[in-house]
């Protein structure tokens, strides 16, 4: 019998049809020559369309020029066919035009609709595609060799509570990004409060006036220092840390390369906990990334980074990680970019120059005691939203 194991229970799947795509699916070829005579508000291009995500969350407006004409209306799919690796595939909630490189799908009578956005977001459709792709720098896949990819489809009442279950996983997940969302404005907002008031006169922070000291970054450090400039190799002793493990606020240790000199040459670049790193290279809109060092163990880094060591009596490295991925920290931060590069960077001597509020000591433990709490919430929601993810994408594997 051929059954569908789901987390410690089956779907009997032996009275299910075996059906190829395009018996239950098409490719709609309507067009429009007049979008504003035709009421069309909105234009999709491939750009607004995120990896992954079955909802259709952006659009342009039809004021901006466009020589998109092809038709989409609420219900469809919009799947992204150039670049398939990119895994873009999203349910319309509104009616508009599409570029080219989207293709339209609609369900037949045959498949509950509801469940079109699910089939197409699944591991063995992308990868159906990404195979029978064409091109070279830019393949393209087309709709006739999709409508091959083979499936099983149950009867309609089962379809609709196969959908109930999907869906019902789907609305959980946005209602746990929605609490995180709300944890990480809290933590920003708490902040914001502690450390600024408005002010109509131009001050330091923009509008944002400190209700503390200010000072510049390089009073309060003991360490500003650039990481080695060794070989690296895939094989050694200590781990090197580059600039795709520094993420905003954190630091992604599952994808690292390794020192392959003398272990003595090292030393002078091993991190210790509460050290902050920064990245000061990468495109304009990425560079000056932070996180606050707190792994076990040795590791070094990468001299497109840079070592902060706070003075520890006057700057908490917890407090100065917060402030510069902040908003406010940020926008600060990215004003010493060099302009007009597709690899920008920031110096040791912008880093030094950098302004910060600076309450004393005790209170600055004293708000990120407080910001941590709401921190350790927001991890705690955003490993379900992972298990949740998980999950569904488990069950969509599985029954489709």
């Amino acid at each position: 019998m051929n059954k569908c194991p789901i987390n410690g229970f089956s779907i009997d799947k032996s009275d299910w049809t075996k059906v190829l795509f395009g018996d239950v699916v098409f490719e709609p070829k309507e067009s429009v020559k007049d979008p504003v005579n035709e009421n069309i508000e909105h234009v999709v291009g491939l750009e607004h369309i995120d990896s992954e995500d079955i909802y259709l969350r952006r659009s342009a407006s039809i004021e901006e020029n466009t020589t998109f004409s092809k038709k989409f209306v609420i219900g469809d799919v919009l799947f992204g066919r150039r670049r398939a690796y990119l895994k873009k595939a999203a349910q319309a909630a509104f009616d508009g035009i599409c570029s080219g490189d989207i293709t339209v799908m609609r369900a037949r009578e045959a498949l509950l609709p509801e469940l079109l956005p699910f089939i197409v977001n699944n591991e063995k459709f992308f990868d159906y595609a990404i195979t029978h792709s064409a091109g070279g720098l830019s393949p393209r896949v087309k709709f006739k060799d999709l409508s091959n990819y083979e499936l099983s489809l149950p009867a309609r009442d089962l379809q609709e509570e196969i959908s109930k279950l999907l869906w019902a996983g789907e609305d959980l997940i946005q209602k746990l990004l929605c609490v995180r969302n709300k944890l990480h404005f809290t933590k920003e907002a708490l902040f914001k409060e502690a450390i600024y008031e408005f002010s109509e006169e131009l001050a330091d922070f923009g509008h944002l006036a400190s209700k503390h000291p200010v000072v510049k970054l390089g009073d309060a450090l003991d360490t500003l220092q650039y990481g080695i400039s060794e070989s690296l190799d895939e094989v050694g002793e200590i781990p090197v840390l580059r600039m795709n493990n520094v993420q905003e606020g954190y630091l992604d240790v599952s994808d690292l390369k390794y020192y392959s000199a003398n272990e003595n040459e090292v030393d002078n670049f091993i991190l210790n906990k509460g050290d902050i790193l920064f990245n000061r290279t990468n495109s304009f809109d990425l560079v000056g990334k932070t996180c606050l060092f707190c792994e076990e163990g040795k590791y070094s880094f990468a001299s497109y980074l840079i070592r902060l060591v706070t003075k520890k009596h006057l700057l908490d490295p917890d407090y100065l990680n917060f402030y510069m991925n902040s908003n406010v920290g940020l926008a600060k931060i990215r004003k010493y970019r060099t302009p007009g590069v597709s690899q920008s960077n920031i110096n040791a001597q912008s880093l030094r120059n950098l302004v910060l509020p600076l309450p004393d000591i005790d209170f600055q433990k004293e708000l990120m005691g407080k910001i941590k709490k709401i921190r350790e919430n927001e991890i705690r929601v955003t490993e379900n939203i992972v298990d949740t993810e998980s999950l569904q994408r488990t069950i969509i594997s599985q029954v489709f």
